[in-house]
């Protein structure tokens, strides 16, 4: 008895009608399933079985496909650990440069309040060396320009403030005040035109006048004039309130000199003074009650 019918096609329609039909018939179908259950067993007989042969025969040609296979498989698996290794470390990133701005917040904080320690510091040195009661004050605001030469502060008349107390900071002599409202007030620095301070010179003790200059204002500088001519400044030389005047309470410092300029053919030289004051970076002062006012500006 023939399995399989004779094929004979002469195209492509008829070839697929016979192969439908070849799949129909039972015994081919069980002929298929008892092939392929000896060829498995073949593959997975011990080594000592006589199934062996007929295995390695199979194996030369399913080898390759075998190596083939377990390569492709291979990389597929590196692929993919690759993709969720990069994944990963894309998040520790993420995390790492989260972690790196936190702390560097708490690092700014950190110097922030050494820096308002330092200062507090510093004033309290200054309330130790004056009688009078100070206030401290935060700067709200400043008039047009880059240099604190005339600002606001947020402490007015309801806190004691009077016109012409002095202000200062915790590196030395910032100004005094020039008017007062109820919850602000207005200050004028030493840099400021319209400002001037009796000095006296902390080496030599002598008297001179520091005054706001028009130029020098631009870079947060002071000129120092009526330098006795027989006195010799050098730079370096520190300069201080002399407290002759009802306005600054003596020896706050001011500044350095950081150049002397001599007038050829006359007597008399001026200086320039570097306040101790950074002009341009002020946030926090303190004013000297000093109970009075007035229009002197000395």
């Amino acid at each position: 008895m023939c399995w399989f019918p004779q094929i004979k096609a002469d195209n492509v329609e008829e070839g697929v009608y016979l192969l439908r039909r070849l799949f129909e018939n039972k015994v081919f179908i069980i002929s298929l399933v008892v092939v392929l259950l000896f060829v498995l067993a073949a593959l997975t007989a011990g080594e000592d079985s006589k199934l062996n042969v007929v295995r390695n025969i199979l194996s030369v040609p399913l080898n390759p496909l075998q190596k083939g296979i377990k390569t492709a498989g291979d990389k597929i698996k590196d692929t993919i650990n690759f993709f969720r290794d990069v994944r990963k470390a894309r998040e520790e990133n993420i995390e790492l440069k989260r972690k790196l701005s936190e702390a560097e917040r708490e690092l700014e904080k950190v110097y922030r309040l050494e820096k308002e320690n330092e200062n507090l510091k510093k004033l309290l040195s200054f309330k130790e060396q004056f009688a009078q009661e100070m206030v401290g004050c935060n700067v709200t605001s400043i008039d047009p320009g880059n240099w604190y030469e005339i600002f606001t502060i947020d402490r007015g008349s309801k806190d004691g403030i009077s016109v012409n107390d002095p202000v200062i900071n915790a590196n030395g002599l910032v100004g005094r005040v020039s008017r007062v409202d109820l919850l602000s007030s207005k200050v004028v620095s030493i840099i400021d035109t319209e400002s001037s301070v009796s000095a006296r010179l902390s080496k030599s003790r002598d008297l001179v006048i520091l005054r706001g200059d028009a130029q020098l204002r631009t870079e947060g500088l002071c000129r120092l004039d009526y330098i006795p001519p027989d006195v010799e400044v050098s730079v370096g030389d520190k300069v201080e309130t002399s407290g002759m005047s009802s306005l600054y309470p003596k020896g706050v410092i001011i500044g350095e000199i950081i150049q002397v300029v001599k007038n050829e053919g006359q007597f008399d030289y001026y200086a320039i003074v570097k306040p101790a004051v950074d002009f341009r970076r002020l946030e926090e002062v303190a004013v000297i009650k000093m109970g009075q006012e007035g229009e002197g500006n000395q």
